[in-house]
């Protein structure tokens, strides 16, 4: 349900017909995608193949690799295009004579790749992290961090690192952008406010463009912040390979805590499109086309069949 809903959101925003500006459009589209892609990782290949599969080929050690340092990249691209998101609307707002230069469709082509190809870098030394658990006939199997990750004190101080760049440092990020929005936007109508009439003001489009913004950036930063406040707080002194904590008791506090932030996490990946639906009324309208037009593909589909036509041949 999840994926089909993150399927959904990106066919829509990619159709460019909500009303956004391209910049903000990209965005959306590849945090969407982001956001598919880490609930893929981590709902269907990890979690559902745990319980359901408890032997398949997801558990050599080669494939158990690529798919951590997946979700990795998935997570941290996720992250920064939010980051990306808000500045692109924190310029829009706060510096309209960059706007034209900056929040373009360009630009975002440039800020997407760069965060991706960071992303991949940063993510290189996990692929070194793990080493096979055992090895039947001649075949790795699972993961366990390596006695050089455990001991060397490089690994603990990249691990801090990995922490403040995400999600310690977009949080932060994120705060200080809508903090200063939020400060321009007030300044800027009350001195509209004063220049015209209160019946004037309630009508003044631009007012009305920038609470359509605000709502849209607000609502989308303040999902992030609520659902991801948990891991900030615990990452300052939980390692980010702690991913298979091994006390796993549910008195245990720490397993606690970590299960609630990877389902809050989850969570934020997959709660976007109704933030759209809830908040952008050209997105609800196409979202109702589409259904609108599953239903009557699906009824016409129905009646050729009862009338003993070929469906490929009679739409």
């Amino acid at each position: 349900m999840v994926v089909t809903v993150n399927l959904v959101a990106i066919v829509i925003l990619a159709r460019g017909k909500c009303g956004l500006s391209k910049s903000i459009t990209r965005y959306l589209v590849f945090m969407a995608a982001a956001d598919l892609t880490v609930v893929f990782i981590d709902v269907l290949l990890h979690r559902i193949n745990n319980m359901y599969f408890p032997i398949s080929f997801l558990y050599m050690t080669p494939v158990c690799i690529v798919n951590f340092v997946m979700y990795i990249i998935a997570v941290d691209c996720s992250v920064w295009f939010t980051v990306a998101f808000t500045f692109d609307r924190f310029v829009t707002i706060c510096y309209q004579k960059l706007q034209p230069m900056y929040c373009t469709d360009k630009t975002a082509k440039i800020v997407i790749s760069a965060v991706f190809v960071v992303s991949c870098l940063r993510s290189i030394p996990f692929y070194f992290a793990d080493e096979p658990a055992f090895i039947i006939d001649s075949t790795p199997w699972h993961c366990v961090p390596t006695a050089t990750y455990l001991n060397s004190p490089l690994w603990k101080v990249y691990e801090w690192l990995d922490s403040i760049m995400t999600p310690l440092l977009p949080f932060l990020f994120i705060l200080t952008f809508n903090a200063l929005t939020v400060k321009h936007i007030v300044s800027v109508n009350k001195v509209r406010m004063r220049l015209q009439s209160k019946s004037e003001n309630q009508n003044d489009p631009e007012i009305k463009n920038r609470r359509k913004s605000m709502i849209l950036l607000f609502t989308i930063s303040a999902n992030f912040i609520l659902l991801w406040l948990t891991y900030v707080v615990h990452s300052l002194n939980w390692p980010v390979m702690n991913i298979n904590y091994t006390d796993k008791y549910y008195s245990n506090s720490v397993y606690i805590t970590q299960q609630v932030e990877f389902m809050l996490q989850l969570l934020s990946s997959s709660s976007n499109t109704c933030i759209y639906g809830l908040t952008q009324r050209k997105f609800r309208e196409e979202l109702k086309k589409g259904v609108k037009y599953l239903f009557t593909l699906n009824g016409k589909l129905c009646k050729l069949r009862v009338t003993g036509i070929d469906p490929e041949q009679g739409v």
